[in-house]
């Protein structure tokens, strides 16, 4: 990885708008795409040439007030925002550990198994799968290993089968990881995870370099189990207040819906499958 991390985030952030989008004439012929340096300087109200050694990767400590100007004249959503902060090494939360512990603690593996109706998992900022409740096994069945969920959308062939919109779902996989850059982007995990991906998928290095931000909250999700069959879910994420990094994924389906139904079934089917033949649960 280049280790000019901030510039190459306002490089491809910039090549991403038009004039249009930022209400400015274009003038000239543009041989790259996107803004103009001097253009994004003139929007945040900076000195061009201090906004190229930024991106050249000869100033690397840019004032607060500067990342916020910055921001507003990149269009940044808030978490591209907070992303640019952390790259900078001035957000509050910029010098938080990628990995604080990966020990799920029992009490979150108690709390999980209480969903017995609804699949619950824990994952890290790089989206390794930490623990997971017996219907989120169910659930992700289908992948060997159900590990990381990056690795699963891109490298696992199960994956495209799995995820009906696959190219909404690694989309938001890419994004996710990408914030996951903005607290240690020298992490040796994830340095690993994207030298991995980068290899051995086209479709991850392309997006990879896009530089989308997004954190993982709420969203809807389109499955195809080869078990049950379609499953329409939606999920909300917490992050685990005692351990850093960690966050608490719970899906959700519609109460009385297909998809509900479907839910049941699989727990069921699972736990058959967890059986030995004389209905003693399996060793």
């Amino acid at each position: 990885m280049d280790d000019n991390h901030l510039g190459e985030f306002l490089r491809a952030r910039r090549a991403r708008l038009r004039p249009g989008d930022v209400s400015m004439a274009s003038h000239g012929v543009r041989r790259v795409a996107g803004l103009r340096r001097e253009e994004v300087a003139v929007l945040a109200g900076v000195n061009a040439d201090y906004y190229t050694r930024l991106e050249q990767g000869r100033e690397r400590h840019p004032s607060p007030q500067v990342l916020d100007a910055l921001s507003r004249a990149l269009l940044l959503d808030p978490d591209a925002r907070a992303h640019l902060h952390r790259l900078a090494g001035v957000s509050p939360a910029g010098h938080d550990s990628l990995h604080a512990t990966e020990r799920v603690s029992p009490a979150l593996r108690q709390l999980m198994d209480g969903y017995p109706h609804t699949p619950a998992f824990v994952m890290s900022r790089t989206l390794d799968l930490l623990a997971a409740n017996a219907l989120a096994d169910a659930l992700y069945a289908p992948f060997a290993p159900a590990d990381n969920l990056a690795r699963m959308t891109f490298l696992d062939p199960a994956g495209r089968q799995f995820y009906r919109d696959w190219d909404r779902a690694a989309q938001a996989t890419v994004a996710n990881l990408r914030q996951a850059s903005g607290f240690d982007p020298e992490h040796p995990r994830l340095r690993h995870l994207v030298d991995t991906l980068t290899e051995h998928s086209a479709a991850f290095r392309r997006l990879w370099a896009q530089h989308t931000v997004r954190g993982k909250t709420q969203d809807a999700k389109q499955l195809l189990h080869p078990d049950v069959g379609p499953l329409s879910l939606t999920y909300q994420s917490f992050d685990v207040r005692d351990a850093p990094g960690q966050q608490l994924v719970i899906y959700h389906a519609e109460p009385a819906s297909p998809s509900a139904h479907a839910l049941t079934l699989l727990g069921t089917l699972h736990a058959s499958e967890k059986r030995d033949p004389s209905g003693a649960a399996a060793r």
